[in-house]
């Protein structure tokens, strides 16, 4: 699932990863949004963009671990900032991981994903890529 303010983020970010072979379950442009489709679609992974218009995708990915049900999507954060910008909110956050969007690829995603420390989120059920 991927959660951007952006409808052309959105569109290039779902074909970058379905021509790499991700299934993108659901795409959101808001938090409602975006709660809604993790409850409903259980993706497997949600990449949030840190900076949702007036919305805050820090908070979005606090609240898709507890409002989501009993096994929340691990969230990547992306941005098109630099993470140096966010580098202390990204490693107070309760998100996997961190990519910049000029730098989003299936590769990256299962390098993070294979680089989990295990203690943060629940494991990721089945495999990677919805």
């Amino acid at each position: 699932m991927i959660v951007d303010d952006s409808p052309y983020f959105l569109n290039a970010a779902r074909c970058l990863l379905e021509g790499e072979g991700i299934m993108v379950v659901g795409v959101a442009s808001d938090s409602a949004q975006a709660l809604q489709q993790a409850t409903q679609l259980r993706p497997d992974i949600a990449l949030v963009d840190i900076d949702l218009g007036s919305e805050s995708g820090l908070e979005l990915a606090d609240r898709l671990r507890h409002e989501t049900g009993p096994s929340p999507p691990p969230v990547i954060l992306i941005s098109s900032h630099a993470e140096d910008e966010y580098a202390d909110l990204i490693v107070a956050s309760r998100a996997l991981g961190f990519l910049a969007k000029t730098a989003l690829s299936s590769g990256a995603i299962h390098d993070l994903l294979a680089g989990r420390d295990g203690h943060r989120d629940a494991p990721v059920t089945g495999p990677p890529g919805r």
